[in-house]
């Protein structure tokens, strides 16, 4: 009998503590890096991670709606710090866990050209996400403006909902160039891009913060500090972000 109670206390010891998951509303631009993190945190602490993805402003809207998210990735610092203000997120938590880059991209090799282009004029239209809603689409819209370009090219900007619907128009052909985060394109082989100079549009600083519908559930904090991690930053930095330090 004690030979028995001795072998069940050993085997209750050996568990890991009973997963869980959480639910993380992460900017459409951090899918593939997301998704990678997620695997990753799920190998680490056995809980899972369900991911939805979607333009930030969309995002933030669905939040003040009363989506079940627990955490936001979201693809700017406005909206978290607005969840902060509006009592739907804990501000200690808040903290830049990313900083994203602009890309120029095309099916052929005309996006490797750059400025150049941009410049060449033509009818062909031009991909943007839209920027009352994609911090992306901010920056595109800054770069035109410091290249003196928007005036000329603004006719023929046609904006996606989040930045993945702007890469798709410019994939399926329906647009000539797309102005994307580099994270996207990182790892194609085809087509062409430019890698936006930063000196041209401000930082995109990526923040992440603890909803309030999240604040009990241990898997939601787990997930935040597990993004702060190095094996999180080796992702983040190989999707060609700039890792994030804690505000």
């Amino acid at each position: 009998m004690r030979i028995f109670a001795l072998a069940l206390t050993l085997t209750l010891v050996a568990l890991p503590a009973r997963a869980g998951s959480t639910h993380v509303a992460a900017a459409a631009n951090f899918t593939q890096a997301a998704q990678e993190i997620a695997r990753a945190f799920k190998a680490a602490s056995g809980h899972d991670v369900v991911l939805s993805f979607g333009a930030s402003g969309a995002l933030y809207a669905q939040i003040t709606q009363g989506a079940p998210y627990e955490v936001l990735l979201s693809a700017d610092e406005e909206r978290p710090q607005q969840a902060v203000t509006a009592g739907l997120a804990l501000g200690e938590t808040r903290f830049t866990y990313a900083i994203g880059r602009l890309a120029l991209w095309s099916r052929d090799g005309r996006a490797a050209q750059g400025e150049a282009a941009l410049r060449a004029g033509g009818p062909g239209k031009i991909a943007i996400a839209n920027p009352a809603s994609a911090p992306y689409g901010g920056a595109a819209i800054e770069t035109l403006k410091a290249l003196k370009l928007y005036d000329d090219l603004s006719p023929r900007l046609v904006q996606g909902a989040s930045i993945a619907q702007t890469f798709q128009f410019a994939e399926t052909g329906n647009a000539e160039l797309a102005f994307v985060a580099l994270s996207q394109v990182i790892d194609r082989s085809d087509g062409s891009r430019w890698l936006v100079p930063a000196s041209l549009y401000k930082p995109i600083r990526q923040d992440a913060a603890l909803l309030k519908s999240g604040a009990a559930n241990e898997a939601a904090h787990a997930f935040l500090a597990f993004l702060k991690g190095p094996q999180a930053r080796a992702i983040i930095e190989r999707y060609g972000y700039e890792a994030g330090v804690a505000n």
